[in-house]
């Protein structure tokens, strides 16, 4: 059986996009799926600081067109992607209550919840109230989730998935590896993915 981790962050648009398709594909595909969370903004940190210049800066050209571009994407992927008020926003909480979630075998439904929330509903999931709301939809009781992501074994794996991203190559959300070591970044590379884990 083929295997393939997902590394991702609940704050990209973009993962979004995957994301929403990634669950299909791995049926389509049978392969081994392994969710790893994480936080981008610590391997944007490490390896890839341009990220943030070009949000300073953005290019007007290409900057329409990327709003164009995610639109397109949102469309064909039949989800709804909005500009939330507070981007980039603070992803450690959720991204350490995914870490629960995963313990808890709802990974996938709060990692829905999450993103719905965010770019869906345009809220800040950064705030406890936000959280317990995505909580609460994914069969989660935050009360629960929320000591648990302040716990040194929690923080402490959220950080490990990130540092191994880094040290595997890795340099945003989402970034696919295949087998171990064939790794895929960004939701337009999915066909690859496919096309990897049915014939190697």
């Amino acid at each position: 059986m083929a295997k393939l981790e997902f590394f991702f962050d609940c704050s990209s648009p973009w993962t979004y996009l995957a994301f929403s398709r990634i669950e299909a594909l791995v049926e389509r595909t049978k392969a081994e799926m392994v969710w790893r969370p994480v936080l981008v903004g610590g391997v944007f940190n490490a390896v890839n600081e341009s990220v943030y210049e070009a949000r300073a800066n953005p290019h007007p050209v290409k900057g329409r067109y990327y709003v164009k571009d995610l639109q397109d994407w949102a469309r064909y992927c039949g989800i709804e992607i909005g500009r939330p008020p507070v981007f980039p926003v603070r992803s450690v909480d959720a991204m350490r209550a995914a870490i629960v979630a995963q313990d808890e075998g709802k990974l996938p439904a709060f990692a829905w919840a999450t993103f719905r929330s965010y770019w869906g509903d345009l809220k800040d999931i950064s705030q406890p109230e936000v959280l317990e709301e995505v909580c609460a939809a994914a069969g989660l009781d935050w009360n629960e989730v929320g000591e648990r992501i302040k716990s040194d074994d929690v923080k402490g794996r959220l950080r490990a998935n990130t540092e191994e991203l880094i040290a595997r190559g890795g340099f945003g959300s989402p970034t696919m590896y295949v087998n171990g070591t064939d790794m895929y970044f960004g939701n337009d590379r999915l066909p690859l993915v496919e096309a990897a884990l049915l014939h190697g």
